[in-house]
This record gives C-alpha cells, structure tokens and sequence, in this order.
C-alpha cells in the first residue's frame, strides 16, 4: 500500500463515518441528468501531508493519469492560458466560450502582471525569481482566487494557493522546498488525487529548477466532500486490493521552468487497480 492510499481511505472513512450531511439542506450543486439537488457527506478542514522524499503520491486503487495532470499544471502556471485550445484534454471543454476561454480564472490570473519593488512581474515569475534570490522568503506564493476577476470567470478556483517555504535537511546539502496547497472545495472521489499529483508534480518541477530537494506537500482542504451519488463507489474503491506507490521523476536536464514538457515525466512501476468510469458529474 502507497503512503497515498492510506492517506485516501483514512480520510473517506472519516468523512463517512464523522462527516455532515447536508441532505434537505439548501445546497448550490445539481444533478446534470436530472437537475435534482446533489448532497455530499462533507469534513471540515482535512489536512494531508505528502513527503516526496518518500514517495510519489500516487493513488493505486485506481491509476491517476499523471501527464495529464502535469499538462494541466503547465497550462495554468507555464503556458498560463485561459483557454481550452492550449490544453490537451478537454476537463474544462464544459466551461469554456466559443473561442475556447474559461474567462478570467486560472492562467489568466497567473500572468497578470503586478508590481513589487518596482518591477512588474506575474505570480509564477514571482516565486521563481524569489526562490533564487531570496529562498527564506515567507512571502513565496501563488493565489488564483482574486476577487476583482470572479465575475468574469467560468468557474470559482478550487486549489487556489500554492504557499512556498524552503527548510533544510541535516543530513542533506541541498534545500528541500515545502509547499502547502489550499483549496477551498473537493469532489473527493473526482478530484482528490488529481490535484494531489498535479501539485506534486508541480512542486518537483520548481525544485529542480532551483537546484533544491521536493520535500513536502500539505495539502488543505476547507470542504473536502462525498457526493450522496458517490458513496457506493467510494466504499467500494477504499476496499480495493493496494499496491506499492509508482517511482515517478522528472528529466533532469532540465533547468528552466518554462522548457518542461510532459515527455520530461518519467513514470516508473505504476501498477493499480481499475477505473472508476462513468462518474455522475455533479454542476
């Protein structure tokens, strides 16, 4: 059994054993087939914590499409489009306009340009240029959820901040760098290892480009959530037969942040258990 998995079952099992219902309560989310109201069996406040210089957190009780994931980070912080045209899979074709964009929300909110200390730059270029010239900074973070630009985006970010911190090992040379995730809501069974992997992922990338270690992930959800529809596949998938956690790295040639492709992730050994297909999609 991976760390991760453990992790997973550990936290369902809460949520389902300790979780509220919010059953005939007033709830925003609905049913695409049948428009009915989706309820979710919710925890408060759950905190995992992923420490890569262990393992990849990769679930094995069902395969995480880990290039997809990456593809998807690159295109919010790398190529910081809005739009589903520069994006190979089509997880947000539902969101999109005519022309492909998702609105003012995620890439595009990334590249905006600010200013600090008199030169104007976006938020990734911001932590990168920090984590070379300052790597003790508590000041190193990403954050999507800018209120002037809701009201023009498609959809209010999930995961919207990435908190950069930089300790050291005693018996290391080099940094390692830390990062703690926030996100406001999770579909559990949907999105969680998604974003678990794509943050990792995304958390090796910055470190190697820095010369540092990826240490660890702490990843917090506000509302981390069951759908009433998901239960039976949730109780079902936790109850799978595990496997060791996947050796996953990245090519070490590269040097720049912005030359990464997802031919640049090499998974290794990744063995897991069926997909969960056909998912009711909850809007």
């Amino acid at each position: 059994m991976s760390l991760a998995d453990k992790l997973f079952i550990d936290m369902c099992r809460d949520i389902l054993d300790n979780g509220t219902d919010t059953r005939g309560e007033k709830v925003r989310p609905h049913w695409e087939d049948t428009g009915e109201a989706a309820y979710t069996i919710k925890r408060f406040g759950v905190v995992n914590r992923y420490d890569l210089r262990k393992e990849f957190p990769a679930l094995t009780l069902r395969k995480t499409g880990l290039k997809t994931c990456m593809d998807e980070i690159l295109w919010i912080y790398q190529r910081k489009s809005n739009n589903i045209h520069d994006l190979n899979a089509h997880i947000w074709d539902a969101w999109a306009d005519e022309n492909g964009s998702i609105g003012t929300c995620y890439g595009d909110v990334v590249r905006r340009k600010f200013l600090y200390k008199g030169e104007e730059v976006d938020q990734m270029d911001y932590v990168l240029k920090q984590l070379k010239e300052n790597p003790y900074s508590r000041r190193i973070m990403t954050n999507l959820y800018q209120f002037e630009y809701l009201h023009g985006g498609a959809l209010d970010p999930c995961c919207y901040s990435m908190t950069y911190n930089v300790t050291k090992d005693k018996d290391r040379e080099k940094l390692v760098l830390n990062g703690v995730l926030n996100q406001r809501s999770q579909d559990v069974l949907a999105a969680n290892n998604w974003n678990v992997c794509q943050y990792a992922i995304l958390l090796m990338m910055v470190a190697q480009v820095n010369d540092m270690i990826p240490g660890e992930l702490v990843h917090v959800i506000a509302d981390a959530h069951i759908y009433d529809r998901h239960v039976p596949v949730i109780k079902e998938l936790i109850s799978r037969e595990t496997y060791p956690a996947p050796k996953v790295s990245l090519n070490p040639e590269i040097k720049n942040f912005y030359d990464f492709t997802t031919d640049d992730l090499i998974v290794e050994n990744y063995q897991a258990g069926p997909q969960v297909k056909n998912i009711p999609v909850a809007v």
